[in-house]
């Protein structure tokens, strides 16, 4: 991503900090977070930090809530068939699943309907109540995270016979669906006092009511998990009530009880004892979000619901197939639009009647964080273009369309807000559609400050970012709109290394500041495109987390940001073609920073553990080794075939994502010497059985195919180096060794 032009750095006040350190017991640098972001006194302080269930608010309070309840208990009374109707997206489809389970357990025959994304689109829609009543439900339908806008749908549904509860979390319409009851916390006669609830969340206060305010607790140990995993998809504020909702339901996430999410959770390489919110948004929720993307939601609804061991494994193997499916359809687009692209300085509009709809917004989302300006990817089918839009910096894309079809209707529909919109229109109109949305934004650019990034201070010594402070940081989790996690600076840092890690695909920086080095990770930047070498004096934005390596913890800056000292910002250049490798998990946001000095490019860091293994190390780098030390690294054939067994025959001891630690390695395997292990897996690589991505003290191993006889191990260069006799004044060193 093009650096922010500017840094908004605030400040604490070391005097108010010391008092708040006193009143709350919290580090130093929980307090200074605190304090710069408006907390004054210990009172504020341990308000902000509640997270007991007194936050949440009597569901009672939501308007139509008791005309709800009414209906929905008369449906239990007649015995009637209920479908809850929701959305394909995780926050939809975590509400369905969770008022799904909750009628069933109370009696009432419950049934799902969730549109599939591609051919029927959001919401209610005639064709789905059509097959709702053609299904035998001619009664009621319960709708969750959508329904508020279906005003003609209503109407239909009463035609049909059948009526409608509609609890949804989206902006109200003037003119309201005639209906039994709309629970929805912005309709303007609420009186709710939180309207950051996500569908989930307006689901959750359902059941809540219908149970009654003495099972709240309850209820989250039921249905906590569910909510969390919304909420945090939907991207709502974590702060009152959902901040309550978010820390209870990962802490029911971390007891791995609702095997689905447990599978996925293994499937995905995330130790479910020690999830976090940071693991939900980055793991869990673009797989689970993968299968309405491509098309096949119920994978992801079977999976949450999931009862039996071997069905949950079976169902997040796939999801996860689909996830890996989706990020090569999303890849392909991605790197067939930035091919057609230099430097735009105005908003990328691309269309295409060959690629798939449900990533058009992913794609967006990585072409605004890449060139640093609005992205609109349209799908064309036919005579009509389906388009996702992501805007970048302090560009509305929602008011910019709005102006483009007051002025002129080019546009069929569109919805959404300030960051993120979708639309539809004629594929004769895109490329005056084009035009105008660049009008609107070099007229808005020409008055509005650029990008910026909002910073909570600088750190001036390096005492204050100790492991125990940033430890205490998970106090103040989870991080979320509303609570973004902490982003602070340290300016005029001097760099006295540079790693290249992830095979080139990321950087490693150790940085010199007042005397403390600062152990630093810049995902996304390659070697290539470090605008800055050994020597030179840099500011960071940086986000502090804890590392675990090895069974050690130490803390460890992870760079959002980087600039020269004294610059107001690095020059940019945005690659033509970027790697569609450079971004992290699931398409996260890059940060790419060019400016004049490149370094030269260097090798990938190879893995530097302690010795023995760092023995192997300067061998495969060429280094001479001792008969003794010849001795210590040469696998034995029992070696080699206990590793290749572990490996290939039974990986489901090692995390799926095949990455693990050699020395985890070698105990799994049954061996004691982690510098064989290394040396067996080197060599089978080298007769190209299995490929090695090494990250920093990590391996990720991936079995490649392989045709024809089998691999004659010991003609490989490493083992003839191995193999050689040590000369004869040598031969006593080596018996005496062993």
């Amino acid at each position: 991503m093009k650096p922010f032009e500017e840094w908004e750095i605030g400040s604490y006040n070391a005097k108010e900090a010391e008092l708040l350190q006193a009143e709350t017991g919290s580090t130093r640098l929980a307090v200074a977070l605190l304090n710069s972001r408006g907390f004054h006194t210990g009172a504020e302080a341990t308000e902000f930090l509640r997270d007991d269930t007194g936050l949440l608010s009597d569901p009672m309070l939501l308007p139509d809530m008791d005309k709800a309840l009414a209906r929905i208990r008369l449906a239990k009374e007649r015995g009637e068939r209920v479908v809850v109707f929701g959305d394909y997206d995780v926050d939809g489809i975590t509400a369905t699943a969770l008022l799904v389970s909750y009628l069933k357990s109370i009696d009432i025959a419950a049934e799902y309907y969730i549109p599939e994304r591609l051919t029927e689109g959001y919401g209610i829609s005639d064709e789905s109540l059509h097959s709702i009543h053609k299904a035998g439900v001619q009664t009621l339908i319960v709708t969750v995270d959508c329904g508020v806008t279906a005003v003609e749908q209503a109407k239909l549904a009463a035609e049909l016979g059948m009526e409608i509860v509609i609890t949804d979390h989206h902006e109200c319409p003037d003119v309201l669906p005639d209906v039994c009851a709309v629970v929805d916390p912005y309709r303007k006669d609420s009186e709710y006092p939180f309207t950051g609830l996500a569908g989930v969340g307006v689901a959750f206060k359902l059941v809540c009511a219908l149970e009654g305010s003495e099972r709240t607790e309850d209820m989250l140990e039921l249905y906590g998990d569910l909510v969390a995993i919304g909420t945090i998809a939907d991207i709502m504020p974590v702060t009152g009530e959902n901040r309550a909702i978010v820390r209870r339901g990962i802490e029911v996430l971390r007891k791995g009880r609702r095997i689905g999410l447990l599978k996925l959770m293994e499937e995905a390489n995330v130790p479910f004892r020690e999830i976090s919110g940071a693991d939900l948004s980055f793991m869990l929720v673009p797989k689970l979000n993968a299968a309405g993307r491509m098309g096949q939601v119920h994978i992801a609804y079977d999976l949450i619901t999931a009862e039996g061991v071997e069905e949950a494994h079976a169902l997040a193997t796939k999801l996860c197939a689909l996830n890996n499916e989706r990020r090569e359809v999303e890849n392909t687009i991605f790197t067939e639009i930035c091919a057609t692209l230099t430097n735009p300085a105005a908003p990328i509009v691309a269309a295409s009647a060959t690629w798939h709809h449900g990533v058009s917004g992913i794609v967006a989302s990585r072409l605004a964080d890449t060139y640093g300006v609005p992205a609109v990817v349209i799908c064309i089918d036919g005579d009509e273009g389906r388009g996702s839009c992501r805007s970048f910096g302090n560009f509305s894309i929602f008011d910019a369309l709005s102006a483009i079809n007051a002025e002129k209707e080019l546009l069929t529909t569109f919805g959404g807000h300030f960051h993120a919109a979708g639309l539809t229109l004629p594929t004769a109109n895109i490329e005056e559609f084009t035009q105008k949305l660049s009008e609107a934004y070099l007229k808005a650019r020409a008055s509005a400050p650029g990008p910026m990034l909002k910073i909570d201070f600088a750190v001036e010594n390096a005492s204050l970012i100790q492991l125990d402070d940033v430890e205490s940081l998970e106090k103040l989790a989870p991080w979320g709109p509303g609570n973004p996690p902490p982003i602070l600076a340290i300016t005029n840092a001097k760099i006295e290394q540079i790693f290249p890690i992830g095979g080139d695909r990321h950087i490693k920086l150790k940085l010199w500041k007042g005397g403390g080095i600062f152990d630093c990770v810049y995902f996304g930047m390659t070697p290539q495109n470090f605008a800055y070498s050994r020597g030179s004096y840099l500011d960071i934005a940086f986000e502090p987390v804890v590392n675990e390596f090895r069974g050690a913890r130490s803390v460890q800056l992870i760079i959002r940001d980087a600039r020269r000292t004294g610059a107001k910002a690095a020059p940019v250049a945005a690659p033509a073609v970027p790697a569609a490798s450079v971004a992290p998990a699931d398409g996260a946001a890059v940060e790419i920073s060019q400016g004049a000095e490149l370094p030269q490019p260097r090798k990938p860091t190879p893995y530097r553990p302690s010795e023995p293994l760092a023995l192997i190390t300067s061998f495969l780098g060429g280094a001479p080794l001792k008969p003794a030390e010849r001795f210590l690294l040469r696998p034995s054939r029992d070696d080699f075939k206990a590793v290749w067994k572990l490996v290939t025959g039974n990986m489901h001891k090692i995390p799926t994502a095949r990455q693990e630690r050699v020395d985890r390695i070698t105990k799994l395997a049954g061996l004691s010497n982690p510098a064989k292990t290394y040396t067996a897996l080197k060599v089978f690589e080298q007769c190209q059985l299995l490929t090695l991505d090494e990250n920093d003290g990590k391996l990720i191993i991936n079995i490649t195919p392989r045709e024809g006889p089998k691999a004659d191990l010991e003609a490989c260069e490493i083992m003839k180096r191995l193999n050689e006799a040590p000369p004869a004044t040598a031969q006593s060193e080596l018996a005496g060794s062993v």
